[in-house]
């Protein structure tokens, strides 16, 4: 039977169970902690968190991170992201401790199912924050949710899936199937990090280990996620070329990302209505985590309308409108 009950980690609460029209009944805690929500959408379960207090006239901020992150992965962001108010992470179906999803369900449904998490919290508008494969649901969400939208800011975000990328997905699968983790883990690193050479990357190192323990020591359950998220992203659009709103956009990139490279970035500014491009310096992929500091602060001046010219970590702006070339701001001085 569908149900959605929230889990509250941190100090006492209080409960209050209320219906969301044409979803399942949802129970809501409120806590003075970070609280964990876990829900159902069509038969999946998921759970969200929420932490920080919410700002009066300010929207929460949602943050989306990749297939390989979770709910928690921004947990050491949040002290520089508190005066934004209340951040909501979740682990959608299909990823985390979420419930396993078959890859016949695409991003409109993960989509969907973001959307049942904000009405079952009572959320009706956010700042979304969304990187890598986040970013392709986030984007989706923003086209079929736009009222939900007040601010997209999209984190090593493309609109096309590399072709040699997708060629090695099929060889990660029969790989997993094999139980080969270790070369794998080894793969997936050097794709998310950058090569030797191409430039300086804050915490390289310590990033590229950590990056090889998390998926060298995935469960068989976390194994099989895996496979079906590759499975999924040859099955579905990863970018779908719908009318986006006419919100405050900003695309980020890494410096020396060669994943999804700056141009890559500045493909998917081109298609919003009006975005701005930059990119974080001395970072690659993962530049929400070689820069931690550096990239709270970027997401805190984007979702407050402050300037983002002239960051001593970043390079200059770049504008983007519909059918325009970029045009680059004066350089950083």
């Amino acid at each position: 039977m569908p149900h959605s009950t929230a889990v509250v980690c941190g100090q006492s609460t209080s409960e209050a169970v209320r219906t969301v029209p044409g979803q399942e009944r949802v129970a809501a805690r409120v806590s003075s902690g970070p609280a964990e929500h876990e829900m159902t959408f069509d038969g999946f379960r998921f759970v969200g968190r929420v932490s920080g207090r919410p700002e009066p006239g300010r929207d929460p901020v949602l943050i989306l991170g990749g297939s390989s992150q979770d709910r928690n992965s921004w947990v050491r962001h949040e002290r520089w992201l508190a005066p934004l108010g209340q951040v909501i992470t979740v682990d959608l179906p299909g990823y985390g401790t979420a419930d396993f999803l078959p890859a016949s369900y695409g991003v409109d449904f993960l989509a969907a199912a973001l959307r049942h998490l904000l009405d079952g919290l009572g959320v009706a508008r956010v700042n979304m924050v969304a990187a890598c494969y986040g970013g392709a649901v986030g984007l989706r969400f923003a086209q079929h949710y736009p009222a939900m939208v007040r601010r997209l800011m999209l984190v090593g975000m493309t609109t096309r899936i590399p072709s040699d990328y997708a060629a090695a997905m099929k060889r990660w699968a029969a790989m997993i199937d094999r139980g080969e983790t270790e070369p794998i883990a080894q793969e997936l690193t050097e794709r998310f990090m950058s090569p030797p050479g191409i430039g300086v990357v804050r915490k390289h190192t310590a990033v590229s280990r950590l990056v090889y323990r998390q998926i060298a020591g995935q469960t068989p359950e976390q194994l099989a996620m895996s496979a079906e998220h590759n499975t999924r992203l040859m099955l579905h659009e990863w970018y779908r070329p719908e009318p986006s709103p006419p919100v405050p956009s900003l695309v980020v990139t890494g410096e020396h990302d060669t994943l999804c490279t700056p141009d890559m970035g500045r493909e998917v500014a081109a298609v919003l209505p009006a975005a701005q491009f930059l990119t974080i310096q001395e970072t690659d992929h993962l530049a929400p985590v070689e820069r931690m500091e550096d990239f709270s602060d970027l997401v805190v001046r984007f979702c407050t309308d402050e300037s983002l010219a002239g960051l001593p970590y970043t390079t200059a702006l770049e504008h983007f409108g519909p059918g325009l070339p970029a045009r680059p701001a004066p350089a950083n001085g």
